[in-house]
């Protein structure tokens, strides 16, 4: 038997992260993207990251903090991108411009496929089972998978078909749900089968709100993490 949390979207959100790992204990850590971008402390989240040895793919956040490039972002996350890049430290830019797009991962015999977006468009792509539920079996058969887990939409789901399952953690650092606790996933693995439990951690919002206004970063970015949209 193999267990693991999966998160995603924590948005250089420390606390959330915290408890989040704290809840996890010592469990194996993937991150399905947007390490950084939107919050206050992307330097310390990179860094727990790589200290609990978490594998991660690339988000688009964490591209555009990379690049510079932030011409698919409305203002404030614009604003928010140039401020991580200004602010990340040159061991973990090179950090995020390792990550790679897609993992791939034979989890006890149970075939797992990771990825920001979709199989389709790894970065951009926002995949929500009410417009995309009829690509979920495509989305196993053409990753060879029986596990495909999906970040970027904020909102967290699981469906599951005669193929496997396909899922979303949610967002760990800014959740669009309207709930405001740090949104993760814990799957286990025996036996070439695999279980899903959904899963919310309490931490607390309002210093990491109060982070951001203190950076001086849009201040909308800190009101939305106190009602979790």
């Amino acid at each position: 038997m193999r267990r693991f949390v999966v998160v995603s979207d924590i948005h250089s959100n420390l606390q959330a992260l915290q408890a989040v790992l704290g809840a996890a204990e010592e469990e194996e850590v993937y991150c399905l993207g947007d390490l950084v971008g939107y919050g206050a402390s992307p330097n310390e989240v990179l860094e727990l990251l790589k200290d609990r040895g978490a594998k991660a793919v690339m988000g688009n956040h964490d591209n555009a903090a990379v690049t510079g490039d932030t011409g698919w972002f409305n203002a404030r996350a614009a604003m928010a991108v140039l401020w991580t890049r200004a602010n990340l430290t040159e061991e973990n830019v090179a950090y995020l411009s390792r990550l790679p797009m897609q993992l791939r991962e034979d989890l006890e015999g149970v075939k797992a496929y990771m990825a920001h977006g979709s199989p389709d468009d790894q970065l951009r792509e926002y995949v929500d089972p009410r417009t995309h539920g009829d690509l979920f079996q495509h989305y196993l058969a053409k990753t060879g998978s029986a596990l495909v887990a999906l970040g970027h939409t904020h909102v967290p789901y699981s469906w599951g078909g005669e193929r496997g399952r396909v899922f979303n953690p949610g967002s760990v650092g800014q959740p669009r749900d309207g709930d405001p606790r740090a949104a993760y996933a814990m799957v286990t693995v025996d036996g070439g089968s695999s279980s899903l439990d959904l899963r919310r951690a309490e931490y607390d919002v309002r210093r990491a709100a109060r982070k951001i206004i203190d950076a001086g970063l849009p201040r909308q970015l800190a009101d939305r993490l106190l009602v979790g949209l």
